[in-house]
């Protein structure tokens, strides 16, 4: 009997889903492909990666994200633009319209978890409209195991239902728009509505794990991990928000990657959440990113908003005429250079990385731990501009632990964890800057992938600890005079930028947002992290 036939005694009837039509429990890989295909959802491209189209959302709808308010959960979580709360009442409503129109439609359940550490794994199950969609969560959650008897036993701790063509209604629901993410804790229940990107589902369960894991003194971290082929105790972790290098870093040939977004941080050690990889790729560059890039030309692969050429089932990764959000959605295992348990020891070095667009960060800086969590909670990263013509003005972006918008919790708690974490474990901090160099963004250049790599390894190995650096006047971290296959001039940005003046009104002005940001975290941090800022 195939997997896809044995059915969980725990039923869908739990998730109050009656008179359903079609129901495909666990599909295989190849199984999810062909039904994507055949209902004209996905068409297959040259090497077999699976190509999907989502529509007007291309990416997260991250006003119309909703947590609801209920007396089990309601004094833990940090209430305001970005934890928007919701009633119960209006929730159990929208979840009974939701199951009123599946009633007859075929639905695609994979059930999965997430957690690779199986002392705080949680179960997960996820009922999708579309059959791209259940190979999505096959691809980025952990496969259950294909025993007969776990597969008739499972039991979700959490359960995401996600049907993109069920719009909510603002006036009956309370919603900003018909595209709804909306999460009952009390429930570990997820309705997704409006919005066909994947992406929605992952970060609804990563949101999760961020309300579940600080209370058994677990750090969720929005983060990269990866770990030396020859030191099992060489663990480093990339914090960083979308665009700033965080998969693309950590999926070095010379290491073994742990996973590229979301991870727990233990007393055991590191552990990914995920079993895939959810990477950008826009203008992927085969010699820089070589790895990633095989695997947009890999069956099991999907990629979103890439454009096809339908008459040779070619792909075009330089093709941005969709969005500048094209995705591939892998599992771990087509890459080469894996830690097959996704876990690992407890990090030698902590990243923070950072797309500083203003030009005035260097490549690599060293941290002190109380700088560490200023930056932590800043989450600093810049946007470019527009593509207006003449418009060139960087725009900052501050984003709480690096991933704001998934923290339920106040950033504090996971300030704390983070901080006791590092100093119990003596792990280096470092701030690297992908971002721009001899000017701001429209003047300067976008740092070479390859020095950054080069001053990422210096840090790792040891060899930064061991050269003299210089502190920057204004935002007081260390900046190392030298470094191994980078130029000198590069690793001081004043030296970089045309005219030094220039350059010494622009840090001023991202001084200046730094302080602006951080004061609304200034009556609950503490002064040795409030005078680790800049000037």
């Amino acid at each position: 009997m195939e997997i896809q036939e044995l059915i969980p005694d725990y039923g869908l009837e739990h998730a109050d889903l009656h008179n359903l039509g079609d129901v495909y429990w666990n599909v295989s890989t190849p199984g999810l492909y062909e039904h994507a295909i055949h209902r004209y959802e996905a068409h297959m491209a040259h090497l077999g990666p699976l190509v999907v189209s989502m529509g007007q959302h291309t990416g997260r709808a991250a006003k119309d994200k909703y947590v609801v308010d209920e007396p089990e959960t309601t004094d833990d979580i940090w209430w305001g633009d970005i934890n928007v709360k919701y009633s119960e009442e209006r929730f159990n409503s929208l979840h009974r319209r939701m199951a009123a129109y599946l009633r007859g439609k075929t639905v695609f359940v994979q059930d999965c978890y997430a957690g690779a550490d199986e002392q705080f794994q949680q179960a997960v199950r996820v009922i999708n409209e579309f059959a791209w969609h259940n190979l999505f969560s096959r691809n980025m959650f952990i496969q259950m195991p294909r025993e007969r008897e776990i597969i008739k036993s499972f039991v979700p701790d959490f359960t995401v239902l996600h049907c993109p063509n069920f719009n909510a209604d603002p006036d009956e629901d309370g919603t900003r728009s018909g595209t709804f993410v909306a999460l009952h804790l009390g429930k570990k229940l997820v309705l997704i509505g409006g919005s066909a990107y994947a992406g929605e589902i992952k970060k609804s369960i990563f949101t999760g794990l961020n309300f579940l894991l600080p209370e058994q003194q677990v750090l969720s971290m929005h983060c990269s991990a990866n770990v030396s082929k020859d030191d099992p105790d060489d663990v480093a972790i990339f914090f960083g928000l979308s665009g700033t290098g965080k998969t693309t870093l950590s999926a070095d040939p010379n290491r073994l990657l742990i996973g590229d977004d979301e991870h727990g941080w233990s007393d055991n050690g590191v552990f990914n959440f995920e079993g895939g990889c959810y990477a950008k790729v826009i203008r992927l560059s085969q010699e820089a990113e070589p790895e990633i890039y095989e695997c947009t030309r890999r069956f099991g692969t999907i990629l979103e908003n890439v454009t096809l050429d339908p008459a040779i089932h070619r792909i075009d990764l330089d093709d941005s005429s969709l969005t500048e959000n094209t995705r591939a959605s892998y599992p771990l295992t087509h890459l080469p250079n894996i830690v097959p348990s996704s876990m690992a020891g407890h990090p030698r070095n902590v990243i923070m990385l950072t797309a500083d667009a203003f030009g005035v960060l260097p490549p690599i800086a060293r941290l002190t731990p109380d700088q560490a969590m200023y930056h932590f909670i800043s989450g600093y990263t810049a946007k470019v501009a527009g593509t207006e013509k003449g418009v060139t003005e960087p725009s900052a972006t501050f984003s709480a632990c690096f991933g704001a918008p998934f923290m339920v919790r106040h950033p504090s708690v996971y300030a704390q964890l983070l901080a006791d974490k590092i100093a119990k474990h003596r792990a280096e901090c470092w701030l690297v800057n992908t971002g721009w160099t001899g000017g701001a963004y429209g003047i300067g250049s976008r740092m070479k992938i390859q020095h950054t790599r080069a001053l990422l390894n210096a840090a790792l190995n040891g060899t930064l600890e061991k050269v003299k650096m210089q502190t920057d006047p204004i935002f007081h971290f260390q900046i190392p005079l030298e470094a191994p296959d980078v130029p000198s001039e590069v690793l001081s940005p004043r030296n970089t930028w045309a005219n030094p003046h220039e350059y010494d009104v622009q840090a001023a002005k991202l001084a200046g947002l730094f302080h602006e940001n951080f004061a609304q975290f200034k009556d609950i941090t503490p002064e040795n992290v409030l005078a680790a800022g800049p000037s």
